[in-house]
């Protein structure tokens, strides 16, 4: 399957970097409760991929990936843990050469018009604006998709509670990353139920 099809119906997809494996399934287990069909747990800590390993056995009727993929050894630890998709913020040969061999739905990044026919060339309708808000937010994207119509975003990076709706509203975006529902401070006082409320008041807010 491919990410387009992957995120169907999917519009805002938690974006988490955990410190501490130990909070990856009451995490997960919280967001699911709200209402989150899948996470995207960053590779930028060394509980990333046990983190990913214990939510796709614990939870699994929600869809784990990872983020901040930048390898294809990254690729190949991911599939070993059971992630479901993989995101990352740029692209190259070598992981799309991977990524193939291992049918895994991908969403690689792209921030220029050349960046973005580039991945449309090589099959690629789902890319990821990173980071969304430093290169021109919602601005940018309507300019940049005036003369690619097919493709469609994922935007993370500095959006928030205020600016969800406007990225939503825009017909080439597919789904919204983020982490503003997940504070690192409930996160590490496992204030669950907090979370849980700020989660479903996000989600709320994409139903536009």
């Amino acid at each position: 399957m491919d990410a387009k099809r992957f995120f169907t119906d999917i519009k805002l997809v938690p974006v988490v970097t955990l410190e501490h494996h130990e909070n990856a399934v009451d995490l997960a287990l919280c967001l699911r409760d709200a209402g989150i069909r899948a996470i995207e747990v960053t590779l930028r800590t060394e509980a990333a991929l046990e983190a990913i390993e214990l939510i796709a056995d614990a939870v699994p009727d929600i869809s784990v990936g990872a983020g901040s993929v930048r390898s294809t050894e990254q690729i190949t630890a991911i599939r070993e843990r059971g992630a479901k998709f993989a995101v990352s913020p740029g692209h190259s040969r070598s992981l799309f050469s991977q990524i193939k061999g291992v049918g895994m739905p991908f969403v690689p990044g792209a921030a220029t018009a050349s960046e973005i026919l580039s991945l449309w060339e090589s099959g690629y309708s789902l890319m990821k604006f990173f980071p969304a808000e430093l290169l021109g937010g919602t601005k940018m994207l309507k300019a940049l998709s005036a003369p690619l119509p097919e493709v469609r975003f994922f935007p993370t990076g500095g959006i928030n509670s205020g600016l969800i709706q406007d990225y939503l509203k825009l017909g080439c975006v597919s789904c919204v990353g983020g982490s503003w529902f997940i504070p690192a401070e409930l996160l590490a006082a496992r204030r669950f139920n907090d979370i849980k409320t700020l989660t479903v008041s996000a989600l709320q807010l994409s139903h536009v």
